[in-house]
């Protein structure tokens, strides 16, 4: 057990890259307007998405390359795609944490800067981390956010329940099984518990980890069901925050990255104790400053794969990985500058793009997986076939249905 925990890593710091859009915006979210009424769908979309997640372990572990190369050896054309769709989901998520961080910088500082000043110096925090020590700093971070979090938010919600719901008797919660809340559904499952596309950012990882000791099949799947389960939990226990503080006493979810921010450090603030307010500020902050490094890493890294296979040249070189996490930083910044205000909404752009093309990416990593000749250990299982199958099928059947949606608006 001790070898296992030892190797703890890829699997935790998808967790941790997980936190930002889609547990602290879409969870919180759908338990402040709805209730406890999303969290069966929560759990179901971490479940049927399972094994496509899973596949950059397996891939990895039985090839020795990552599921870019994948892409890659199917057909340039998905590799295009891949790459165009990380570039869009990497700048518009580094922005949305780098404002979050930033705001929860100036709540406890003692004097006042404006938030690009504070954005500037998180990003430059950042980038410092990682071209430093590069995966072993982001290794050992990520294990003790991870570990941070998971302490507070478990605390609030016990603290909460303990309370009971704000909402008075009488309140009627709008269904989430109408027409009108399509819209949010597919916004709250694009990043559910990630973008498809972190499972590559997993692969990637454990292709570095590897590098660095050895690691075991074993080691390998338990350190990804770790981070992997970890992130479903942490869903449900967001929405049980929302569910519990903010549903039915008549507050909304504020658009803006610091209004949001502030209120994340509010509700906290109300549950736990007036007293704890500057120590969840500082707890939050490191706990978003983590979700920043480690997707700015990601990305990046994925990009720099990405790059050096379309030009045909040797994968893993250092100056690529580092060019595009200057770069992600920089145009996460630009937005920052010039589009603030219109952060929310192109999160939500995000979103819905990461759930359009995740039926097409699970189909991708099902076929790499069935045709690489991988050990029978990492081969589908029969539960596992039949289990993809099903993801496969709500996947694209839900996709249909948006697109009908969609039409009909």
């Amino acid at each position: 057990m001790g070898k296992l925990i030892r190797s703890l890593g890829p699997g935790v710091m998808m967790a941790t890259a997980a936190v930002g859009g889609s547990h602290l915006v879409a969870s919180t979210k759908a338990g402040a307007i709805y209730g406890w009424q999303l969290a069966a769908l929560i759990l179901l979309v971490n479940l049927l998405k399972y094994p496509f997640f899973r596949a950059g372990v397996q891939y990895t572990m039985g090839t020795g390359n990552s599921l870019v190369q994948g892409y890659d050896g199917m057909g340039r054309g998905y590799l295009w795609v891949f790459t165009g769709l990380s570039l869009i989901s990497g700048v518009v998520n580094t922005a949305a944490l780098l404002l979050f961080s930033a705001s929860l910088l100036g709540y406890f500082l003692p004097f006042s800067l404006s938030l690009p000043v504070l954005s500037g110096i998180v990003v430059v925090a950042c980038l410092v981390i990682l071209m430093a020590g590069h995966y072993k700093a982001l290794d050992s971070l990520s294990k003790v956010i991870m570990a941070v979090l998971v302490i507070a938010t478990l605390s609030a919600v016990v603290i909460a329940a303990g309370k009971g719901s704000v909402a008075p008797a009488d309140f009627e919660a709008p269904s989430a099984w109408s027409i009108a809340s399509i819209g949010f559904i597919v916004v709250m499952m694009g990043w559910m518990p990630a973008p498809i596309e972190i499972s590559c950012l997993t692969s990637l990882w454990l292709k570095s980890q590897r590098k660095e000791q050895k690691v075991t099949t074993d080691s390998a799947l338990f350190d990804f069901n770790v981070g992997y389960i970890g992130t479903a939990v942490l869903a449900i226990v967001f929405l049980s925050l929302g569910a519990l503080v903010l549903h039915g006493n008549g507050t909304e979810l504020k658009a803006s990255g610091i209004g949001f921010s502030h209120q994340l450090v509010s509700m906290y603030a109300s549950t736990i104790g007036e007293w704890s307010r500057y120590l969840i500020a500082v707890v939050a902050f490191f706990c978003i400053f983590g979700s920043t490094i480690t997707v700015i890493d990601g990305y990046a890294r994925s990009l720099a794969e990405a790059q050096s296979l379309l030009q045909s040249k040797p994968v893993g070189q250092r100056a690529f990985h580092n060019g595009w996490m200057v770069f992600i930083a920089i145009s996460a910044m630009g937005i920052i500058l010039f589009f603030s205000s219109a952060l929310m909404p192109m999160l939500d752009f995000a979103m819905v793009l990461a759930f359009m093309t995740t039926p097409v990416f699970a189909l991708l990593n099902y076929q790499l997986v069935s045709k690489a000749n991988l050990p029978k250990a990492l081969q589908w299982s029969k539960q596992m076939k039949v289990l993809s199958w099903v993801g496969l099928t709500y996947l694209f059947g839900f996709l249909a249905v948006f697109i009908w949606w969609k039409w009909l608006m």
